[in-house]
């Protein structure tokens, strides 16, 4: 079952999907549909940190304190990105459970 991301949200990178690291930045194949897609050095640390499942709150809290930005901008950003990831079948997304 699909969900919308929030921050109480669970996400996790996708089986169908391989990477690498490439000076800094990602390079990710969706294996499923053969497109490749690229991720600056701030969406390759989120990448990283997307290779074992974690709630939203807890990537923001890190990407926020490791790149000095405000919580409300980084929450922003990364539910933005997470929804473009989501959209291209990079991730996986799930409900925490209460």
């Amino acid at each position: 079952m699909a969900y919308a991301i929030s921050e109480q949200s669970v996400v996790v990178a996708s089986k169908d999907q391989v990477s690498c690291d490439l000076a800094g930045e990602a390079a990710i194949l969706n294996t499923a549909s053969g497109v490749y897609y690229g991720l600056d050095p701030i969406g390759a640390r989120i990448w990283a940190l997307l290779q074992q499942p974690r709630s939203v709150h807890e990537i923001r809290d890190v990407v926020a304190s490791e790149y000095d930005v405000e919580l409300e901008h980084c929450a922003r950003d990364l539910l933005v990105l997470l929804e473009k990831l989501l959209a291209a079948g990079l991730i996986e997304v799930s409900a925490r459970d209460a």
